[in-house]
């Protein structure tokens, strides 16, 4: 998918976001009644779910809802949106397209909209504070090699061309699936003889629970499953600001150096 850009020169005052994690970086730079839709999926914050119109999931957008909502600005992710559905919405409106692979890729991503939106004073603020946070995260023990699982029968992974992987190594991981791309499917046999010490299951996309730890633990009883909160480890806006914190304490609670 091509990186759709405009020339986002005029004061926006309709803006529709179809990622979760852009969504509540909207609220944190202090937007509010510019953004009139959102996606089933955006949560954060918890006003804006049960007050925003909402324009479908990240994978399938309502695009007669959006039309009806008449939006100046599109905010998408080239991962967590249909090109085709993109494209399409590109041809009527200003779309910005991210594409966020690592915390570098995020923090550019902050500052354009920022600028897009002319909050470039709040985007700076929370721009750097992340860095800020990231920068503090000290680990002096032995990397432990770890899977992230992200999804179910079949089993997928976190490969290494990710912003998970790219969290996974911050963390003070070694993610053992790092020369798989994207979202591989994965064996428990794979899993078994990959050499891992820790399984992170996260939150989302699928609802993994603690009943999951238990199965995952008869197939695997030599390797410590944990649940991770999948905000912190997949979500690229401003709850950055929250992940290093969470990170330290995630390690802390399974006495993880």
């Amino acid at each position: 998918m091509p990186f759709i850009t405009a020339p986002f020169t005029k004061k926006y005052l309709r803006i529709i976001s179809t990622v979760p994690s852009q969504t509540e970086l909207l609220f944190s730079l202090g937007l509010d009644k510019e953004v009139v839709g959102i996606t089933k999926f955006c949560v954060h914050p918890h006003q804006w779910f049960t007050s925003k119109s909402r324009i479908g999931g990240t994978k399938n957008l309502n695009l007669k809802l959006i039309k009806e909502l008449e939006p100046d600005l599109i905010i998408a992710n080239k991962e967590e949106n249909i090109k085709e559905q993109i494209e399409k919405l590109a041809e009527t409106y200003d779309v910005y397209l991210s594409d966020i692979n690592t915390l570098e890729h995020a923090t550019h991503m902050i500052l354009t909209i920022g600028s897009i939106t002319g909050k470039v004073k709040a985007s700076q603020e929370i721009s750097e504070k992340i860095k800020k946070e990231f920068y503090q995260l000290k680990y002096s023990g032995k990397k432990q090699q770890v899977v992230y699982l992200i999804w179910k029968d079949p089993y997928m992974a976190a490969g290494g061309d990710t912003f998970i992987n790219d969290m996974i190594e911050r963390c003070g991981f070694i993610n053992v699936f790092k020369n798989k791309m994207r979202y591989p499917e994965v064996t428990i046999d794979e899993i078994k003889y990959s050499g891992c010490q820790f399984i992170l299951l996260s939150t989302e996309p699928y609802p993994f629970k603690e009943k999951h730890i238990e199965m995952l633990r008869k197939d695997l009883p030599d390797v410590k499953v944990i649940l991770a909160d999948g905000e912190f480890f997949s979500w690229y806006g401003s709850r950055l600001l929250l992940a290093p914190s969470y990170f330290i304490q995630l390690k802390d609670e399974y006495g993880i150096k």
